[in-house]
């Protein structure tokens, strides 16, 4: 490899994180029909949304280990699918990761967001009045602000931001999210949650949204398939059973032989990384959530990437969705072979929401620094250590 310089910034023609992370982008555009004039803007929002970060060479370790991704790269993509309509590409990144505190990423963070308010003309006032609760002087936690970009012809993206419920320590989590919700109006949301064992994210969606949602994570350890049909809490939201089902197809619980992190069959549950469900709001009338989505971090279930490939096929397949542009997409972020790591599809999400038809988002990762090796098959006590969920768009 070629020397990068003392101050981490690369030499002439070397590559960093700003150039592989921006042709990703601008193939997966490609693979996905975008007007090629349109995937130069988003490359380039890209870019300079990593500040520092971008210039940084491959050849030294990440600045900062970003829980965004397993191997700390700051970036992720996601394909959101629904029936007989192309699917949506979307940009997640952690605009602060080049900080070398939570508190100063999010200060970043923050900037970046305000100065795309400006340059896209959509109001901040939602993330202003919430701005002391999860992003205080004393940050604590993995992560400070994330952003995502739905992107969209045109060059315009939709934006969301997604904070961190324990800045200000993990025991405070539930009420920083309670807080927050009656701040934007929703003081009866935080009582029609469902149970769960931690929240890791509070999302909002900013810009030019038809519906703007307020987005509340959740947690869920060693969850069996049962207990996921059972946690929308939607008006006329999904069955049960389609969610059984899901979760079912994208852990892996009917397939021929238990996975190495789940019970038996009969009770099977999910005793890695833990699922997330997610719960959005978007009128306060009701006081119940509008939207339910289940993510299920697939990587953790598979031993590489050809079998979470085929999960994913195989629940775009229940859905009536095509799965050629995902296979085009993978394509378009790595040349290895799917049987050669383990991650690079990281979730799969089964997603409701009122109004429209169900969608299905498959996430990808960047693998910018490092590939996982496939996982070997291990007895269940010698089940990885849970680590903290990521998540993304």
């Amino acid at each position: 490899m070629t020397a990068s310089r003392p101050d981490g910034r690369s030499k002439p023609g070397e590559q960093t994180l700003g150039r592989f992370a921006a042709g990703q982008l601008t193939r997966l555009c490609d693979a996905l029909g975008m007007d090629p004039a349109d995937a130069e803007t988003y490359a380039q929002v890209l870019v300079e949304s990593l500040g520092h970060a971008a210039g940084r060479s491959l050849d030294r370790p990440p600045p900062f280990l970003s829980t965004l991704s397993d191997d700390h790269t700051p970036v992720e993509y996601s394909l959101a699918f629904t029936p007989d309509a192309p699917p949506t590409l979307r940009l997640l990144l952690e605009p602060g990761c080049g900080a070398d505190t939570s508190a100063h990423s999010g200060r970043v963070g923050l900037r970046v967001i305000r100065e795309m308010a400006q340059r896209w003309n959509f109001a901040t006032d939602q993330l202003d009045t919430l701005e002391d609760l999860f992003l205080p002087a004393s940050a604590q936690g993995a992560f400070a602000l994330w952003c995502a970009l739905e992107l969209r012809p045109g060059g315009v993206p939709k934006v969301k931001v997604y904070l961190n419920p324990a800045a200000s320590g993990p025991r405070r989590a539930a009420a920083t999210v309670q807080e927050a919700l009656r701040r934007l109006g929703h003081p009866r949301a935080f009582a029609a949650l469902p149970p769960a064992d931690g929240y890791p994210f509070f999302a909002l969606d900013l810009g030019d949204w038809d519906v703007p949602r307020v987005k509340v994570y959740l947690r869920h350890d060693d969850m069996s398939a049962v207990e996921a049909g059972g946690l929308s809490r939607m008006n006329a939201g999904p069955a049960s059973a389609e969610i059984q089902e899901f979760l079912r197809t994208a852990a892996g619980f009917d397939a021929d032989t238990p996975d190495r992190r789940t019970d038996d069959r009969r009770d099977a549950r999910l005793r890695g990384r833990p699922a997330l469900s997610c719960h959005a709001f978007t009128e306060a009338a009701s006081g119940r959530p509008s939207g339910f989505t289940l993510h299920i971090p697939v990587r953790d279930y598979v031993q590489d990437d050809r079998e979470a490939l085929a999960r994913a096929e195989a629940v775009l397949r229940r859905c009536g969705m095509d799965t050629a542009p995902l296979l085009r997409s993978l394509a378009a972020v790595t040349r290895r072979r799917p049987q050669d790591g383990v991650g690079l599809i990281a979730y799969l999400a089964l997603v409701h929401q009122q109004g429209r038809p169900p969608r299905v988002t498959a996430y990808v990762s960047s693998e910018a620094y490092a590939v996982r090796p496939p996982l070997a098959r291990q007895p269940a006590e010698a089940e990885a250590t849970r680590r903290t969920p990521l998540l993304t768009g």
